[in-house]
């Protein structure tokens, strides 16, 4: 359905730091930086592209968005949480662990990335 999601950010570098340690932790590649300066990642058949605002305005995170990530073990999202916490993302909500809701069980974590962008880890059981 969707061909790439684009997040903004204030501080290419900082995000760099950041996504290259959650995606290498789950067994992704560092990002690679395209002519406009634009931070792209492939995972598991997915693109996330990060990037300055192309309208020259701060970056701001969006108020109910959130952007998951399937990841398939839930060893990889607790060092996935963990690699967020130590490298500038603030990890939010509870702990790593299972939670029960209207599509049966998961394991879910929670993270926001340097420019407050919120992101989710989650495994189906």
């Amino acid at each position: 359905m969707f061909s790439h999601i684009m997040l903004g950010s204030n501080d290419i570098e900082r995000s760099r730091k950041f996504y290259d340690a959650i995606f290498t932790t789950i067994g992704g590649t560092p990002g690679e930086l395209d002519a406009k300066g634009r931070l792209l990642y492939i995972y598991d058949g997915g693109r996330l592209m990060i990037s300055k605002p192309l309208n020259g305005e701060p970056a701001t995170a969006g108020n109910g968005t959130t952007i998951g990530f399937a990841i398939g073990t839930p060893e990889k999202i607790d060092a996935w949480w963990k690699a967020g916490g130590e490298n500038g993302g603030q990890q939010i909500e509870d702990p790593p662990g299972i939670r029960k809701g209207a599509l049966g069980a998961m394991y879910l974590a929670y993270l926001r990335d340097p420019d407050g962008n919120k992101l989710c880890a989650l495994l189906k059981m």
